[in-house]
């Protein structure tokens, strides 16, 4: 076995290279799904830590949408912040047990679909433009 063919199967087993899309998308659908599994659990303390994740990732969004290297169009960075605004408030809400979280996984949830590439379910079926 040469070289070459021992340098491809080593690299072969390696995980796959993901654009920065995916990686966002990752860890935006891994946030979510504990938080919903948190409310679904009805547990204070696994809410709190998934509140607590997912305040994290909506500060860390803001503070890279905020930053003058962001490459988004300006419009769509200044949208994005509001709705980083409005999780980041409701996630505090939600720690200080009023309200519930269904807001922030339906958020979270179409920001996953953007990702994705999906149209919301509005503008799928017509009802918003």
């Amino acid at each position: 076995m040469n070289a070459m063919h021992q340098a491809q199967q080593a690299y072969a087993a390696a995980a796959p290279v993901r654009t920065p899309r995916q990686a966002e998308h990752q860890i935006v659908a891994a946030v979510t799904a504990r938080l919903a599994a948190a409310l679904a659990a009805g547990d204070a303390a696994r809410l709190a830590a998934a509140v607590h994740d997912n305040n994290r990732l909506w500060s860390a969004l803001a503070a890279d949408l905020a930053s003058a290297g962001n490459a988004l169009p300006v419009d769509l960075r200044a949208r994005l912040l509001g709705l980083a605004g409005f999780a980041l408030r409701q996630g505090h809400r939600l720690l200080r047990g009023e309200g519930g979280g269904e807001a922030l996984v339906d958020l979270n949830t179409a920001v996953l679909r953007g990702l994705a590439g999906q149209p919301n379910a509005e503008t799928a079926s017509g009802a918003a433009a």
